[in-house]
C-alpha cells in the first residue's frame, strides 16, 4: 500500500481494534470487522508492511512498577546548531527514566515525560542525567497529577 491509497473502512476497523487490544486473536479480530479470516490477515500483513502497524505492546503499570512521578520537562538547549541537537538526542535516549522526547517548536527546544519512584528518584536524575548533557541551558518541569486522557491511536477516520 502506497501513500497515495487510501484505508477503507475495513482496514481503520483494523487499526482501532488492534491500538484497543494487540493481543486479539486473528479469529477474533476478522469476527469483529466483519471480515472472514484469510482477508483479514492478509490486510493485517499489508498494514503492517506498509508502516501503518509500527508494532505491537503491552501498556505497563508505572505507578505499580514503582514509578509514581511522571514529569514534563521542557529543555532549552545554549545553541539550536545540528551539532548540539544531535549530542543531546544522543545522551538523553541513554536516561531509561524518558520515556518521551520531542523536540519542539515555542519557548523550549525539547519537552521530555520522564517517570521517577519519588521526588528524591527525579532530583537524582537532575542531577546525575539531565544537567550533565553538555549544551543544557534551562530546564523547567512540571509535575504531572494525574493522566486524563492516553489514547493508543489517533482518530482514524
Amino acid at each position: 500500500m502506497n501513500v497515495t491509497e487510501k484505508l477503507d473502512r475495513y482496514d481503520l476497523k483494523i487499526l482501532a481494534a488492534v491500538a484497543e487490544e494487540g493481543r486479539l486473536s486473528w479469529r477474533d479480530l476478522a469476527e469483529q470487522i466483519g471480515l472472514s479470516l484469510t482477508p483479514t490477515l492478509r490486510r493485517v500483513r499489508r498494514l503492517e508492511e506498509s508502516g501503518y502497524i509500527l508494532g505491537y505492546s503491552a501498556r505497563l503499570d508505572e505507578t505499580r512498577l514503582g514509578h509514581a512521578i511522571s514529569v514534563f520537562v521542557s529543555v532549552t538547549l545554549t545553541a539550536q546548531t545540528e551539532e548540539a541537537i544531535s549530542a543531546f538526542e544522543r545522551e538523553i535516549a541513554k536516561a531509561p527514566e524518558v520515556m518521551s522526547c520531542y523536540l519542539m517548536t515555542g519557548g523550549a527546544d525539547y519537552l521530555l515525560r520522564v517517570v521517577a519512584p519519588d521526588l528524591a528518584g527525579y532530583q537524582s536524575f537532575l542531577m546525575n542525567s539531565l544537567t550533565r548533557i553538555p549544551g543544557v541551558a534551562h530546564i523547567q518541569s512540571s509535575f504531572a497529577l494525574r493522566p486524563v486522557i492516553q489514547r493508543a491511536a489517533p482518530p482514524l477516520t
